[in-house]
């Protein structure tokens, strides 16, 4: 294993490229966490679900701008009032296993994530789902226990990708280390760091994969991930660390990719605690904290300050302007509620650069109104465990978490019901912030029991507003996706939400 911290980071500064360690067609991609798991279904991070992705596939999906396409579906009709939705199947599809793909497989996979009593992370999604019927060997119908207008979104998502029912039965919850899928790459194995996958040579799409493997390691040191690059050990790396944008962009062998997303960065603040039960704490914090400075200091500039619960790319944003920063402000805030020296908290998150110098940029800010914050990094694993494997509110030990959210069902019902809906607590959906406001919750149940856009739009629009003023979470950021590849490297691009498509990769 490479001793990448050991690596001079002047190694990313040199112009000259090395040639590739490894084959002509092995890719080697460079990621800022470990992975959590590899069942699709019972994972919540973005990354994990781009690596199963690779493997894995579902009834439908997205392209590269996030428009809806059918992949293990060919069509599907609703009735009218979006309770039924009947799906018409792909034929002559095989799981890496050598079992077929038909009905009988989507209605295992659908069984599994739709019963509450298998506490899958992804449940959610097929949630309001009360019958998977067979109708015959390559199609399904879906009976739904109340409308649902963005079901289709949701079996888009990468949550609701589809398993072999013979992995499903040989490993049972092991199968998160045994993915058995149709997608293009297949398992070979994954240590801590390093995820290896095989060209599935038996692809449904002709002509598809082009290269012969893929492996995905975890280097979460900045440096490291663009020395990889420089240096030919990895062909892909994202995310390129703002402050080094200009290295790569330096190196005539590499070439920087700089996309629009729609993912969000915020710092959740534990509502059910004290001192964050009260509002004007709350809205205290994000009087302290100057978002454009946020901006500059942890992306070098290449974000936006986020203004509305949405991101301006994802359906029925509405722009709700700013929490300027007014620091006279937060230390008046808090004096009313009862801190006038301010108080002591933790924030946590993830322990890549990134992260981590996030976490240190809220506690510069925030002590300046006398909130003093402890940062505690923490590996993807145990803050995934930490944030979304308590069983009860009460049982949490969250205060603050720097985290990150980007809609991966395109649809707006995923950008706020998962993180704000009073009936979202982990381990349910995941708003860590245990927020509940009566009217926020009316205005998602409206959004999502219409596929009226105009009705859908003016439901978001009071959810957004009513929650910028509850400010439950410290509202900070809009990503800027920054990832970079050597030029010799096609067809794996990020998605809007920031996941990677792989399918299509090459190299000349």
């Amino acid at each position: 294993m490479f001793d990448y911290k050991k690596r001079a980071i002047a190694a990313a500064l040199l112009a000259a490229f090395v040639g590739p360690a490894l084959a002509a067609k092995d890719v080697v991609i460079g990621v800022p966490d470990n992975l959590t798991g590899l069942d699709p279904q019972d994972i919540n991070d973005t990354l994990s679900m781009s690596a199963t992705r690779a493997m894995l596939q579902g009834l439908f999906g997205f392209d590269k701008d996030m428009k809806l396409v059918p992949l293990l579906a060919e069509s599907y009709q609703a009735n009218a009032d979006a309770t039924v939705f009947t799906i018409r199947l792909r034929q002559g599809v095989k799981f890496h296993d050598g079992s077929d793909f038909d009905a009988a497989a989507v209605k295992v996979n659908f069984d599994r994530l739709a019963n509450p009593d298998n506490r899958l992370k992804r449940h959610s999604l097929l949630a309001m789902v009360k019958q998977t019927e067979v109708v015959d060997p390559y199609t399904v119908r879906l009976h739904l226990d109340k409308p649902f207008g963005a079901l289709i979104n949701n079996l888009a998502h990468p949550g609701a990708m589809l398993h072999s029912p013979k992995a499903l039965e040989q490993h049972g919850k092991e199968v998160a280390r045994h993915p058995v899928g149709t997608g293009p790459f297949k398992f070979v194995n994954w240590s801590a760091d390093t995820l290896k996958l095989a060209k599935n040579e038996s692809y449904w799409r002709q002509g598809l994969p082009k290269v012969d493997s893929l492996t995905i390691r975890s280097v979460p040191e900045n440096g490291s991930r663009v020395a990889m690059l420089a240096a030919g050990e990895a062909q892909f790396i994202y995310p390129v660390p703002p402050e080094m944008v200009k290295v790569v962009q330096a190196n005539a062998k590499l070439q920087l990719q700089n996309e629009p997303s729609i993912v969000v960065r915020y710092a959740a603040m534990n509502n059910l605690k004290k001192p964050f039960d009260d509002v004007r704490v709350r809205q205290a914090l994000n009087y302290a904290v100057d978002k454009k400075a946020f901006v500059k200091v942890v992306y070098s500039g290449y974000a936006d300050p986020l203004d509305a619960p949405l991101p301006p790319s994802l359906g029925f944003y509405a722009k709700q302007g700013e929490w300027p920063y007014d620091p006279a402000k937060a230390r008046a805030l808090l004096t009313e509620a009862g801190y006038p020296n301010g108080f002591e908290t933790e924030v946590f998150g993830k322990n890549n650069t990134t992260a981590t110098r996030a976490m240190q940029f809220l506690q510069q800010q925030l002590a300046q109104v006398g909130v003093k914050l402890k940062v505690s990094p923490l590996e993807a694993g145990v803050e995934a465990d930490k944030v979304w494997g308590v069983q009860k509110p009460e049982d949490s030990t969250v205060q603050i978490q720097y985290g990150g959210w980007s809609a991966s069902t395109g649809d707006a019902d995923w950008g706020l019901r998962p993180l704000l809906y009073g009936e979202g607590f982990p381990p349910k959906l995941f708003n860590v912030a245990y927020y509940q406001n009566p009217s926020v919750d009316e205005a998602i149940r409206a959004g999502i029991s219409t596929a009226d856009p105009a009705r859908r739009a003016e439901a978001y629009k009071a959810a957004q507003a009513q929650i910028w003023q509850d400010a439950p979470w410290i509202f900070l950021a809009v990503d800027r996706l920054l990832s970079a590849r050597s030029k010799n490297l096609n067809g794996l691009y990020q998605l809007p939400d920031g996941s990677l498509a792989m399918e299509e990769v090459e190299l000349h």
